[in-house]
């Protein structure tokens, strides 16, 4: 077997990066959470960013659409004074 450490602090390897990812981790924050890793030295960081590349995380696909303008009520009808 065939291991590719990520973080050889914590002995993650990118295999259980994926595995996070896939359970909803898309930021490396939130693979620090769950792992460790990026946490002791931090060399390791750009390496999980890497792995978790673009658009993976859903929110960012929500961030990445245009924003649309709320709608304005309708302005009240003014009532004749008579």
């Amino acid at each position: 077997m065939n291991r590719v450490y990520v973080c050889s602090c914590f002995g993650i390897t990118e295999t259980q990066v994926k595995e996070h990812a896939a359970a909803g981790a898309c930021t490396p924050r939130e693979i620090a959470s769950a792992s460790k890793a990026g946490t002791d030295c931090g060399s390791c960081v750009r390496r999980i960013q890497s792995l978790l590349g673009r658009g993976g995380c859903p929110r960012r696909e929500l961030l990445e659409q245009p924003r649309q303008q709320p709608q304005q009520p309708p302005a009240p009808a003014l009532r004749d004074a008579a």
